[in-house]
């Protein structure tokens, strides 16, 4: 089955692959032992107007349906690069969009859509909670016209590249609040003007170029007009873009399943071996093959998923699919591509080991595995909650 879009998006998401392909991807190899975002790619990426593609015409934007967004992001990842950039902003500026006020949206959301702003961190994970949000510790307490919060939040994703960042902190006691959801509120904190006056950041080396970081909160004051939403509201907000997260980071994984299914299969047929291709073996085709269906069928799943949020329609159940059943396409096809090319997969010039790290992250982030399947157990299957 081909998924088509409406003729004029057609531009914005069949020149993502090109764009990456060409402008990108001759770097990746020296983007990955900088351990650096160049701020160029950034500049490129909002001259091409990547920047501010699920922002509305009326802000700047090119106002794109999430299926779009979702295709554009797969194209970037089939081309061998990594979105993290793009997708970050697509949907960390969803919160304020569906839930800033006019004067919130009016003042940032045009900066943003011309890439004069970048907002592509969300602090919402701490040391202690893990990924239990309700349980989180950082506070903000009102005093006149601010707030000042006090906390920590850990694995705060390219926090290092953005000018705001979007901050949930608890506005409420847990043990005041009537319900487990209530007293989390949502702020947008100008990191250009927090830096050294209540925020400071350490970088996180991983195994892959991600750039996350700790955050650290001491007495920092956030402007009262920055609340988004309303008080103790906060978690209800954050929802709806984790469900736009996971159908981005979806579309992403099938992107790398493409990516290295294309390679394997190229290397297949190309790689002699006791006077053969190593294509024509079984023990090489079938794999691939596999992960070639496996991932068709995930992908029908993202699509799904996107065409419900496009309706507005609840799509929790949908979006945790898609990302548990494309994260598993994409370390299937990784693991089948790396075994297919042999030695030579472990070989940097190749980039399979780049990406091979990269697509391994998505079993556990931006939500664990065992944490989907325990939502799907509880809320689509009816069995008793497990935590």
């Amino acid at each position: 089955m081909d998924f088509e879009l409406p003729e004029e998006h057609q531009l914005a998401y069949e020149s993502a692959y090109a764009f990456a392909q060409d402008e990108i991807r001759p770097h990746n190899a020296e983007i990955e032992r900088t351990d650096d975002f160049p701020p160029w790619i950034w500049e490129r990426l909002a001259e091409q107007g990547y920047t501010g593609i699920a922002i509305p015409e009326e802000y700047g934007g090119s106002g794109l349906s999430m299926t779009a967004a979702a295709t554009i992001m797969e194209e970037i990842q089939a081309s061998g690069c990594n979105g993290a950039a793009c997708h970050a902003q697509m949907y960390t500026m969803g919160t304020l969009l569906r839930h800033g006020n006019q004067v919130q949206k009016a003042r940032w959301l045009p900066l943003i859509a011309a890439g004069q702003l970048r907002l592509q961190a969300f602090g919402v994970t701490e040391p202690t909670s893990g990924s239990d949000t309700l349980n989180l510790r950082t506070t903000a307490v009102r005093e006149g016209d601010h707030y000042i919060i006090n906390g920590q939040k850990i694995w705060t994703s390219r926090a290092e590249h953005s000018d705001l960042l979007l901050l949930i902190a608890r506005t409420m006691p847990r043990e005041a609040a009537k319900t487990r959801t209530e007293g989390l509120s949502v702020f947008l904190v100008d990191t250009r003007l927090a830096q050294g006056t209540g925020i400071s950041l350490n970088p996180i080396r991983t195994m892959m170029n991600h750039a996350t970081t700790e955050l650290f909160f001491d007495d920092l004051r956030v402007p009262a007009e920055n609340l988004v939403g309303e008080e103790g509201q906060g978690f209800r907000y954050i929802l709806s873009g984790m469900n736009a997260e996971r159908i981005l980071i979806a579309a992403e994984c099938i992107g790398d399943a493409k990516w290295f299914i294309a390679k394997a299969t190229g290397y297949a047929k190309e790689r002699i071996v006791f006077g053969r291709p190593i294509g024509q073996n079984q023990g090489v085709q079938f794999p691939i093959a596999r992960a070639y269906a496996q991932m068709r069928a995930a992908e029908l799943m993202v699509r799904a998923a996107a065409s419900l949020y496009d309706a507005g329609r609840d799509c929790g159940a949908e979006a945790n699919m898609a990302k548990l059943l494309a994260a598993d396409a994409s370390w299937a096809a990784a693991d089948m591509c790396l075994q297919t090319h042999g030695g030579f997969g472990f070989a940097e010039e190749f980039d399979i080991e780049r990406k091979f790290r990269e697509t391994r992250l998505y079993q556990t982030a931006p939500i664990s595995t065992n944490l989907i399947l325990s939502y799907l157990a509880e809320h689509v299957l009816g069995l008793p909650r497990s935590y």
